[in-house]
């Protein structure tokens, strides 16, 4: 799938070729400048070349997949947090520093901040069998190609990591003179660094920080263009002979799409990554594709009246560089793709709970329904690559509240206090009740600057909610922060395969949203919780078909892609269809078609099954990229009586995902939708005829025919008198009401259509019904 790429349409490119190169970890040391608005400093990418897979027998059978996507049989542990602020807390001339490395097998020692040692198993990365190495031939150099735009780059340079002292470790080979093998040990040296197991991951980000720090060894050629860097060697014509360790040396530009320069509510600047339809790419030089899962650490030094946060494991301390000047410092050992990084510089406030906080209580009434089996830990291995992995870990399986804090600006620190404090641990418990083990082992929580364009944002580590969840009470902040801690499991620890798949992510947060915040408000009966959710499904319904029927039919496909969802071009570069479209970006439809899928699939289950089937779902394919059929396939093999009601994989996705405008519903959601037409003055032909051919509503039962029968004599639609006719003949227990309807309009045909209806049935009709019918006939 080549393509000639137009940044002037709208679709979004992804230009990185990942799969001849794949970026495993980013080494970020960076300045933060606030009067110039520039952010600034270096990127060091270590590298492996890329592998292309044989078509397999999966559910995304044909898609071709890079390395990160392969199956890997690892048993990982708990990842603990390195104390190294003090090491990374230097500038960028800054040389070597100490630096303790761990060893193997320590005792977990989790504090209250998140900060612990490293756990027990883990094992090494197997390769696959089904992959080969794909090189360009010819006699043209190599060209790698990164994700980029909105940034000035000043130099590129290979990084010589054979110079770290200690790196001997690394190397197989003993002294070397010929550059050409000198060249190969350094790739074997990065080669070695990215594959060690899981349980080495402290000693892996020790080596990564002394290789980012060693000299240049030679620059490289390269150019920018619109979306995209493109980096050379001169005479390296193969991905596997380029240099696997790179620095750039670049700046951000204050336009930058990806970040956004603002004051806080308190007047006082601040800046922040707002998730922007180009990702990343306006931040550092990266592959964008989903493919590319990576780890990073990040230095970033300002000065000492901001506040950094950021996607990180660690709950960071600044460390004091100089009078004015602090240094803070973040890390991930689980392997994401580069988009879900943030960061976030403000003059934050940490809010913190004055007085002793009672223990976390949830809705046991309603969670209960949820928790039919405990599959918090399932024997065997994870589904995905080695990295520290908090599901084989029994102290982080019981971990009903991992440990957060609250930022916000000064102004709104007793607003955060009264209602975030309280909130937080009743929603993750609840979160945990339903879906078990959390996916990351710590949260920060941050009150963005009021231009934020949502209501909030979920990211490794960290959360962004908009002020205006403050205000009215407790209900909307709940709803939010339940459904951004949603993300954690379907969006961060599973993600999409594919940016256009994004009802996969928002799809299961906004149907999660409404069982987390049904379990966390304790002392909800269950039958008003489920009032409630019913209340939400209805506002959620008229929001949706609203939106489809203002809006353009390609717009509303799920699945834009289709069969052809998850491909790439042979070097790996794709793009996100309307991923640059304005009107897509404020547009709710993922949300939306993808909740009602997820609740017309739990409706034909049952939610304790449905939600019993989730949490092993979750267990197979967290640390995943996924596509849709993976969900589907899962869920029709692992309750097989659903295919029963006539489910398959394909008529799912033909009805839900590939299609425009509102998929058939079922019956409970036709009425509601019909109800709703009811109360609307007037409705054209073409939306009766519309709404009978899609909905087959002849078919339908009882309860939505009579709604359709209202309809029919509300707007006078003629041609289907033949239709009321018949419910009030074979469904005279609910057809009552339908004769007041014919007469109140003063219509002498719906007036004659009574009269002859009653006039067939009377005799059979009950006698209190009967008496009713003509009271109002006569």
């Amino acid at each position: 799938m080549e393509t000639k790429l137009d940044p002037a349409k709208d679709d979004l490119p992804l230009m990185a070729n990942t799969r001849h190169m794949l970026v495993k970890h980013y080494v970020l040391d960076l300045d933060v400048d606030f009067k110039s608005q520039v952010i600034e400093g270096t990127i060091v990418l270590f590298f492996e070349p890329g592998s292309r897979c044989k078509k397999g027998g999966s559910a995304g059978e044909g898609a071709c997949l890079s390395q990160s996507d392969e199956t890997f049989k690892i048993r990982a542990s708990e990842p603990c947090h390195s104390p190294v602020t003090n090491l990374s807390a230097r500038s960028s001339k800054t040389g070597y520093n100490d630096f303790s490395v761990c060893a193997k097998g320590e005792k977990d020692t989790s504090d209250k901040n998140g900060n612990h040692s490293n756990g027990e198993q883990a094992s090494g990365i197997s390769s696959s069998k089904n992959c080969c190495d794909i090189e360009t031939h010819g006699s043209e150099d190599f060209l790698l190609v990164l994700d980029c735009c909105d940034l000035s780059v000043l130099k590129v340079e290979e990084v010589d990591v054979a110079a770290v002292p200690g790196i001997e470790k690394f190397t197989r080979s003993a002294k070397l003179t010929d550059a050409e093998e000198l060249r190969n040990l350094r790739n074997q040296i990065v080669h070695e660094l990215v594959t060690l197991p899981a349980d080495h991951w402290r000693e892996q980000l020790y080596y990564y920080t002394y290789c980012s720090q060693a000299p240049g060894c030679g620059e490289l050629l390269f150019s920018t263009g619109t979306w995209s860097l493109e980096i050379r060697k001169a005479e390296v014509q193969a991905p596997r002979d380029f240099p696997h360790a790179i620095r750039i040396w670049y700046k951000t530009k204050p336009e930058g799409r990806s970040v956004t320069w603002t004051t806080d509510q308190s007047g006082r600047p601040c800046v922040y990554t707002m998730g922007s339809p180009i990702n990343n790419r306006a931040l550092f030089p990266c592959q964008e594709p989903p493919v590319a899962m990576s780890t990073w650490q990040t230095t970033v030094r300002t000065a000492s009246s901001f506040v950094v946060l950021m996607s990180g494991e660690n709950s960071a301390e600044p460390a004091q560089l100089q009078e004015g000047l602090l240094s803070w410092y973040y890390y991930v050992t689980m392997p994401m793709p580069a988009s879900t990084f943030t960061i976030a510089v403000g003059c934050w406030t940490e809010v913190k709970q004055e007085s002793h906080t009672a223990d976390v209580q949830i809705n046991n009434e309603f969670s209960s329904l949820f928790s039919r089996a405990d599959l918090r830990l399932i024997k065997g291995s994870c589904g995905h690559v080695a990295y520290p992995c908090r599901f084989q870990n029994p102290a982080a399986s019981s971990q009903l509240v991992i440990p957060h804090r609250v930022f916000a600006p000064w102004c709104l620190k007793d607003r955060c206090a009264e209602i975030l404090l309280e909130l937080i641990p009743q929603c993750l418990s609840a979160a945990h009740a339903i879906l078990g083990t959390h996916p990351f082992s710590r949260i920060d929580v941050l009150i963005v600057p009021s231009n934020f364009s949502s209501l909030g944002m979920a990211s490794p580590h960290i959360i962004f909610l908009s002020q205006s969840v403050l205000t009215g009470g407790s209900h909307l902040c709940g709803t939010r922060l339940c459904h951004e801690i949603a993300h954690a499991w379907f969006g961060l620890a599973i993600g999409a395969r594919d940016w256009t798949e994004e009802w996969i992510s928002e799809g299961f947060a906004t149907y999660l949203e409404d069982v987390f915040w049904a379990v966390a408000q304790q002392q909800l009966p269950h039958d008003e919780a489920r009032e409630q959710q019913e209340l939400k499904a209805l506002l959620r319904w008229r929001r949706l078909r609203d939106e489809v029927q203002n809006s353009k039919e390609e717009l509303q496909v799920l699945r834009p892609n289709k069969e052809n969802t998850g491909e790439v071009s042979e070097s790996g570069t794709c793009i996100i269809k309307h991923g640059l479209n304005a009107e897509k970006i404020f547009m709710q439809v993922h949300y939306l078609k993808g909740y009602f899928l997820l609740q017309s699939l739990a409706k034909k289950i049952g939610e304790a099954t449905y939600f019993e089937f989730l949490r092993k779902f979750v267990q197979k394919f967290h640390g995943q990229l996924i596509l849709s059929q993976d969900f589907l396939y899962m869920l029709l093999e692992d309750i097989p009586e659903q295919k029963g009601y006539g489910l398959s994989v394909e008529n799912i996705i033909g009805a839900w995902l590939d299609t425009s405008g509102i998929p058939k519903l079922l019956p409970d959601q036709l009425v509601l939708l019909l109800e709703s037409l009811l109360e609307e003055k007037m409705l054209c032909l073409r939306i009766l005829q519309c709404l009978e051919k899609t909905y087959h509503l002849d078919e339908q039962d009882a309860e939505v025919r009579h709604r359709w029968c209202e309809l029919v004599v509300k707007h006078k639609y003629t041609t289907r008198y033949a239709e009321v006719e018949k419910f009030l003949k074979e469904d005279q227990a609910m057809g009552v009401y339908l004769y007041g309807e014919l007469m109140v309009n003063e219509d002498a045909k719906q007036q004659e259509l009574a009269y002859k209806c009653f006039a067939a049935t009377q005799k059979q009709m009950d006698v209190s019904s009967a008496k009713v019918v003509a009271e109002m006939l006569f």
